[in-house]
């Protein structure tokens, strides 16, 4: 295999001089430099935005697809370097569902963005009355991105910006950045100038990207509270926003699900990304009458996913990203520790893997109002919770102000009426956290507003437009 920290991309990432060393997450160890660019540089990047949109917008939809395509096919040409440095920087495995399956997710979802079709829809069309509404570019679109899937979720905010002719400036996670540029200096290869910008800066670039008067759109994907300040910065601007906040995702598990069949896919719906994505299950409910087989069944699946170093081809689980996210989830297992909670399995840092591993741990008989039920823990833990009346599981579900995602295991049509009940951005029979570039997605309540992908998510990126006449 190669070695990451001395392929050509990698060193087209550093800076001449100066710059903030970024470890591997696994070893700790340095991987290179990021630029720190200043609130200065995104002056600069949007003014250059501003002046390259009405260029890219004029191409008009069929070369801008056919642009995209050909970015697409570049990505593929460096996707083994991009998956090695995905998985030194975040800390996810090559394989499984994680660096390779990433990097691959982001040809796939420019392929099908741009294939995505947007036609005008007459509205009106009687008693001497035309009225048409169709879609235009917004203009500027600032794009700030997290550090669990930060080449993917950078792709779902640029694809459909690009592709209605906006022009997009890029805020990597602070804890990401060479992942993000490294992916943005191969799609400029392909690109017009300017029309693609990344700056790599601290939370003051984030916050003036969110206020700035050159931007008319901001995308962003991270915390609630994180969020909440975007939105207060945007009243300075009145940019229009898509925000996909924290999540904190419920599922229930019905009676007569059968524990076996259904293990597998509850362990990566709360696993994957070793628990590390926003839509990934955080809280499971399991009815009574199978509640010991689901827990049984989920440890025997546990114990034959490696977890080591993300380039060792034989491991699916990696570390956690940063050490404040490996203290939050230690606290949150102490405390379920002292407070009852029975741990099955995991339950202490792996220190023989490394700094800031912590296995899969599973606990069971826990309530609501614990802080490990109540809070998003983001990494690989799940408490799991018994019920007697699927109501009360509803009602459990829905007492969070997070809604993201859920999901319901066991009949279909048992399942579908369940689901109709609980309040999340979407509700998934059967399954967890999969998501499809023409399916709609988006949160409510605390978990944000605005749709991503598909028709829906090219909308959410354009301004419209009636013609009446």
């Amino acid at each position: 295999m190669s070695n990451a920290t001395t392929t050509p991309l990698l060193d087209r990432m550093q800076p001449a001089s100066g710059g903030r060393v970024i470890l591997d997450a696994a070893t700790r160890e340095p991987i290179g430099r990021a630029p720190e660019h200043t609130v200065a540089d995104l002056d600069d990047a949007l003014a250059r935005a501003r002046a390259a949109q009405p260029g890219w917008e004029a191409l008009g939809h069929e070369r801008r697809s056919e642009l995209l395509g050909a970015v697409a096919d570049r990505i593929d040409e460096y996707a083994e370097q991009l998956a090695e440095l995905l998985s030194r920087e975040q800390g996810k495995p090559l394989n499984g569902p994680n660096a390779r399956f990433e990097v691959g997710a982001c040809s796939a979802w420019l392929r099908a963005t741009a294939a995505t079709v947007l036609e005008p829809e007459v509205v009106v069309d009687s008693d001497g009355v035309h009225a048409e509404l169709s879609y235009r570019a917004i203009g500027v679109v600032g794009a700030i991105g997290p550090w669990n899937w930060p080449m993917m979720i950078a792709i779902w905010q640029i694809a459909p910006a690009l592709r209605m002719g906006n022009t997009v400036v890029v805020k990597p996670s602070e804890y990401t950045p060479l992942s993000v540029l490294a992916l943005l200096d191969v799609m400029n290869e392909v690109l017009p100038p300017d029309v693609l910008i990344g700056v790599a800066g601290d939370r003051d670039v984030g916050a003036r990207l969110a206020s700035h008067p050159g931007v008319d759109k901001v995308m962003f994907t991270g915390s609630t509270a994180t969020g909440r300040r975007i939105i207060e910065g945007s009243a300075q601007n009145l940019a229009r926003l898509t925000l996909e906040l924290g999540g904190n995702d419920a599922g229930i598990v019905l009676p007569g699900a059968d524990p076996a069949a259904i293990a597998e896919g509850l362990f990566w719906g709360a696993f994957i990304n070793t628990g590390q994505t926003c839509a990934a299950l955080k809280r499971l409910y399991v009815h009574d009458s199978i509640y010991d087989g689901v827990v049984d069944a989920l440890a025997a699946v546990t114990a034959r996913m490696p977890m080591g170093n993300g380039l060792d081809e034989a491991n699916v689980l990696g570390p956690l990203q940063n050490q404040l996210q490996f203290d939050i989830v230690s606290r949150l297992v102490e405390d379920a520790r002292t407070n009852g909670g029975r741990v099955v399995t995991g339950g202490a840092p792996a220190t023989e893997l490394g700094e800031l591993f912590y296995p899969i741990t599973l606990i069971a008989d826990v309530s609501d109002g614990l802080a490990l039920v109540d809070e998003e823990q983001f990494g690989p833990v799940l408490p799991i919770i018994r019920y007697s009346d699927v109501d009360d599981a509803v009602a459990s579900a829905n007492r969070l102000d997070a809604g993201l995602g859920a999901s319901v295991w066991g009949d279909r049509d048992a399942a579908l009426a369940v689901a109709a009940r609980v309040h999340a951005g979407t509700v998934w029979i059967n399954s967890h956290g999969g998501v499809h570039p023409m399916i709609p997605f988006g949160g409510v309540k605390g978990s944000g507003y605005g749709l991503e992908f598909g028709v829906e998510g090219l909308k959410a990126v354009s301004v419209p437009r009636v013609i009446n006449g």
